[in-house]
């Protein structure tokens, strides 16, 4: 016995009209009737299509503004009767319910509608009602029933068809979990608007939902399997357009995330280099070929086989620069066609273009995975203006320091905890993080800033006449005590630790300006 089944009637009632029109020509071809609705409907005829409406098929008209219109039973009997269940058949006979064997619908645009931020009863109004009910009865009659839920389907459909005369039950139960996943994914985002209509940031049940736009060569290691979901619009590596280079994978995305968050913070052109998803140098400066040479600066064995983000439109002198050492991604905003040029010379380097820079003060939810479970937290979108510091020593800050001061504890919030960030001139000159100790940290910073001095040739380590930011508050003042003696004259730190009176006098005695945020920037 075969699992073919033919199509004889199909039902089609899309928002999405993408390869509608070929679609419906060759089911007509093969002899196969269609049912349609409103838009759907005339897009078929005025492409000359046989189409029949819905309400001519049932007898019953449309109603309250179409919201009812398929929800009848000469509808879904005629997707959910089991062709194998006499009585079954005897009852779609005695009530006059024809079968029907394919359903091809995707959803009303609430997404869409929903992100271009549309009044709330417009929301309300993109809420399909009929197409879930519909598309959810075809998979669950899979042995009977082809469901297609989005545009891309269409072409396998056709070729079983075209092969076999029908669809095979292995093609209608892959298409059955799809359209369980389409609806589910739906339904989630209508909960999350909901929840956000309620101000509520952590619902009672919570789901994520995502879209495959890519499978992998592998996670982060090559034993791992792994793939790219996009789940959102946020202007980044979701929304990105690869415009040249290899295939990006697992820690190119993971990176060039983390690149693209960091440089989002600051307003005058800036660049950030990302390795193994921390900064190595970050710097801002009126051009960006400066921004480039001050974030080098800061550590130049890193970079090699780094990720760079920019918060401007690529122009060709930076491109140069950073073309100049071997760079796995670049990640902008946009890019000059000069620009452009100079990259293309280098054909494996991936170029990602978002079209925007993300808000860094926005709000939303990150997620990271628990054995049986996942943590929610919002984004970390804090910031801290110098009218809001807590000058807590007997020297303040000078406008330079202060300036510095600010770059350094953004860039910190972007630093593996614990984070120790040395910065001058609006660059870092020295990172340290991922440590079990605040001393660790400030040691191994002010080391990499020493090596970075031997490399540049220069006679004082880059720390000297530096400020310093922490992440976190000193437990002690042994890690201050390291900051003092690579050279800084200033601190920021959030503050609170029981020693904070021992902290401040060994400030006070070194001289140093430190100030308090109240603001903490763990990054685990």
């Amino acid at each position: 016995m075969t699992d073919i089944v033919s199509i004889r009637r199909a039902l089609i009632s899309v928002s999405d009209k993408t390869g509608l029109v070929p679609f419906a020509k060759a089911l007509a071809a093969r002899g196969v009737e269609i049912l349609s609705t409103g838009g759907s409907a005339k897009a078929l005829r005025e492409a000359g299509v046989p189409v029949k409406e819905v309400s001519d098929h049932t007898g019953f008209p449309e109603i309250m503004d179409g919201r009812v219109k398929t929800l009848v039973p000469q509808i879904h009997g005629g997707i959910l009767g089991r062709r194998d269940v006499a009585e079954h058949m005897e009852q779609m006979k005695t009530h006059g319910i024809a079968p029907i064997d394919l359903v091809a619908v995707n959803l009303y645009p609430f997404e869409a509608t929903v992100a271009k931020g549309a009044p709330y009863d417009d929301c309300v109004e993109n809420i399909d009602i009929g197409g879930p009910a519909l598309i959810r009865a075809a998979a669950k009659n899979h042995d009977f029933v082809t469901v297609l839920t989005d545009p891309d389907q269409y072409g396998a459909v056709l070729e079983e068809i075209e092969a076999s005369g029908g669809t095979s039950l292995t093609l209608r139960r892959r298409l059955a979990g799809e359209a369980y996943a389409r609806t589910a994914a739906y339904d989630s985002a209508i909960g999350a608007w909901f929840a956000g209509q309620r101000e509520e940031t952590f619902p009672k049940r919570l789901t994520i939902a995502g879209s495959l736009r890519q499978t992998l060569r592998y996670g982060e290691n090559p034993h791992q399997a792994a793939a790219f979901y996009v789940s959102g619009t946020r202007p980044g590596v979701a929304t990105a357009v690869q415009v040249q280079g290899k295939e990006l994978s697992y820690n190119n995305l993971n990176d060039t995330d983390a690149a693209f968050e960091c440089v989002a913070e600051f307003e005058a052109p800036t660049i950030a280099i990302i390795k193994h998803a921390t900064p190595c140098g970050v710097a801002s400066a009126g051009r960006l070929v400066d921004a480039w040479d001050a974030a080098f600066r800061c550590d130049p064995v890193s970079p090699y086989g780094g990720i760079v983000a920019v918060n401007r439109t690529l122009d060709a002198a930076a491109a140069e620069k950073i073309a100049a050492i071997f760079t796995e991604v670049i990640i902008a905003p946009d890019a000059d066609e000069a620009a452009k040029a100079v990259l293309a010379r280098k054909k494996n380097l991936r170029l990602l273009l978002t079209g925007g820079m993300p808000d860094a003060a926005a709000g939303g939810l990150t997620f990271r995975s628990l054995a049986g479970g996942f943590l929610a937290q919002t984004r970390d979108a804090g910031r801290v203006a110098a009218s809001a510091l807590q000058v807590v020593t007997k020297r303040a800050p000078s406008d330079a320091e202060m300036a510095d001061l600010l770059f350094a504890f953004r860039v910190c919030k972007h630093v593996k905890s614990n984070a120790i960030v040395y910065a001058k001139d609006g660059a870092t000159v020295g990172i340290g993080g991922g440590q079990p100790n605040r001393v660790d940290s400030a040691r191994i910073a002010a080391w990499k800033s020493e090596e970075a001095a031997k490399t540049a040739g220069l006679p004082e380590r880059l720390t000297q006449g530096s400020v310093v930011a922490s992440d976190a508050f000193f437990p002690f003042a042994d890690g201050l005590e390291v900051a003092v003696s690579a050279g800084a004259t200033a601190v920021i730190q959030p503050g609170g630790s029981i020693r904070d009176a021992e902290v401040i006098a060994a400030a006070d005695a070194a001289g140093l300006a430190m100030v308090f945020t109240g603001m903490r920037h763990f990054r685990h």
